[in-house]
């Protein structure tokens, strides 16, 4: 079982910054993919940024030009540096790591951007 823990959440105003990260409990290249899912208030949870053990990344269209998400294989730790928040930014932010058989999700953390 591997765990995912997300840290960095926490309330910010409008147009500013934050970098969330998830460690990992194992090595994170043993995941094809890593990547930060968000489940908006009273909406589904979506694809925000993910990131292949090459360095591919691939962005929402919401999150283009604003957030990076970013690895560091020897920390396992995947990062998500969001800038010029917004509003609608506002979810709970999960990180999930997958391969062809295995697929898990950290525990979530709040990001809260206020008007």
């Amino acid at each position: 079982q591997v765990q995912l823990v997300e840290s960095g959440g926490g309330l910010v105003q409008a147009g500013g910054s934050l970098r969330l990260s998830c460690a990992a409990s194992a090595s994170i290249n043993s995941f094809n993919v890593m990547g930060w899912y968000r489940r908006p208030p009273g909406k589904q949870r979506e694809m925000v940024a993910t990131i292949t053990t090459g360095n591919t990344t691939n962005y929402a269209d919401s999150a283009k030009g604003r957030f990076t998400i970013s690895r560091d294989n020897a920390k396992n730790t995947v990062y998500l540096q969001m800038n010029i928040l917004k509003p609608e930014d506002t979810a709970v932010y999960y990180c999930r790591a997958i391969s062809v058989l295995l697929n898990y999700w950290g525990q979530g953390t709040q990001v809260t951007v206020s008007s």
